[in-house]
């Protein structure tokens, strides 16, 4: 949970807020066909679906997301499946813009880092 003070009070952002809207912005650019656990955390609830839904996780949105706070700024790791053929470096390139754009719009927090791992290439 990360809290920001300003002028008119406290907010407090979730980690899963984070986890769902780079998940969402991610899945969405050109060239992404999935996501990959990126943690070990995350290889467990792949393995066994059934235990997010016991502990009332919901929805999916975290596999591949990985997020650390540092000194007030965002660090993001992200492990992607590419289409055969694309241009890996203008995907990934892409992808660290738009999750560093909409990140900053959404929460008025600074990104430090967008690491993306390409884990595999789908023909």
């Amino acid at each position: 949970m990360v809290t920001i003070n300003n002028h008119l009070g406290r907010i407090d952002i979730s980690k899963r807020f984070f986890t769902a809207l780079i998940g969402n912005t991610v899945t969405g650019c050109y060239g992404v066909v999935a996501m990959n656990s990126g943690t070990p955390r995350q290889n467990v609830f792949e393995s066994f679906p059934f235990l997010r839904k016991w502990l009332g996780l919901g929805k999916y949105h975290d596999k591949g997301v990985n997020v650390r706070f540092f000194d007030g700024k965002i660090h993001i790791d992200l492990h992607i499946t590419v289409l055969y053929g694309v241009n890996v470096s203008s995907v990934v390139k892409s992808i660290q813009h738009k999750v560093t754009y909409f990140t900053e719009e959404q929460t008025g927090m600074k990104v430090g880092r967008v690491n993306v791992f390409v884990d595999a290439i789908l023909q």
